[in-house]
């Protein structure tokens, strides 16, 4: 892949960033596109893109989304469905074209439970929010109107660490979800203890993006995940979690009580009396939480072998114990990355 000319989209984001780091670290010329993923919603979003660039461009990496799991019906169709139609479009006219890489998400499958393979599903099992959904149409967007074209889509699972140290750099509902138990203020969890969990650092995730889109590699669907082997289930990150505050002084003298297993009803009514009576922090952050509580009763059985025959021997799944404890020794020495690690 010598002498690559990459366009990425969202490169001001966190997953975009670490991409473009990549590639440049790599010594091929990077197009950092948009700060802001809403700027997809524009009629032209590329119209910056010179005409000599579209004639030198070899990949595109489309990350920029609003990957936000309470992001409205409109808006998630305005940048995450329209925009990768656009991307397509532009795809179409970059000549040198060897990849076009499109950013997923593993939660792309809905509410679908049982075997995941990498391939594109029908929508039939609904999904627990509106970004899902959107990530799941544009899937279907790019199979349709780019199939011509050499797509790869990149489902990505939860980024919980920076790598396998557990430093944090961009907080997301798994995060909030941390703070809000840390503080004393979850005492119930929704969701079913046999439910698998799907984290990965963002490290493995910008290594694999690159990897997959290299020549030759072919066109179709790669989870950027660990397989169901190698993950937690909702019970055992719990127990993880709890042993790694529970080892904080200042959390054992608050004798927080370990969060109950609840189910989506009971969970709902919690989070209804608190939206009406709770504190500030305690609203915005369960707003994180609520729109993806469904996702937590399915348990999804990911498969990775496509992935794996790209990575070879490089790839080593980390152990999820010990990633999440470091990530939860990060957070709190960091007081949520308020501070530096002293």
């Amino acid at each position: 892949m010598a002498g690559a000319v990459v366009l990425v989209t969202g490169a001001g984001g966190y997953v975009g960033g670490l991409v473009a780091r990549r590639y440049r670290e790599a010594g091929h010329e990077v197009l950092a596109h948009g700060r802001e993923a809403g700027d997809l919603s524009r009629p032209d979003p590329f119209s910056g893109v010179t005409a000599e660039q579209r004639r030198r461009i070899t990949h595109i990496v489309h990350s920029a989304a609003i990957t936000r799991f309470d992001v409205g019906r409109e808006a998630a169709q305005a940048v995450n469905v329209d925009g990768v139609e656009k991307v397509v479009g532009l795809a179409r006219g970059c000549p040198r074209l060897e990849s076009l890489g499109i950013l997923s998400t593993v939660y792309s499958t809905g509410l679908r439970g049982g075997p995941i393979t990498e391939q594109l599903y029908d929508g039939d099992a609904g999904f627990a929010n509106d970004y899902e959904w959107s990530k799941w149409a544009a899937e279907q967007q790019v199979a349709e109107a780019g199939r011509d074209l050499p797509w790869r889509i990149l489902r990505v699972a939860t980024v919980v660490a920076d790598d396998e140290s557990g430093a944090v750099t961009q907080h997301n509902a798994f995060h909030e979800t941390l703070k809000l138990w840390f503080n004393g203020l979850l005492p119930l969890v929704p969701g079913d203890a046999g439910a698998r969990l799907y984290l990965v650092t963002g490290d493995f995730v910008a290594d694999a993006v690159v990897r997959v889109l290299e020549r030759g590699v072919p066109t179709g669907v790669y989870h950027l995940a660990h397989a169901a082997a190698d993950s937690l289930t909702l019970g055992e990150a719990i127990n993880v979690v709890s042993d790694a505050f529970e080892a904080v002084e200042i959390y054992r003298r608050r004798r927080v009580p370990r969060p109950l297993l609840g189910d989506r009803e009971t969970f709902d009514m919690l989070a209804s009396g608190v939206d009406a009576f709770g504190g500030g922090m305690v609203r915005q952050s369960l707003r994180s939480v609520v729109p993806f509580a469904r996702q937590l009763f399915v348990d999804k059985e990911l498969d990775n072998a496509e992935l794996r025959k790209v990575l070879g021997d490089t790839y080593r799944p980390p152990n999820p114990t010990t990633l999440v404890q470091r990530t939860c020794e990060w957070l709190v020495a960091t007081k949520w990355g308020r501070h530096a690690v002293a």
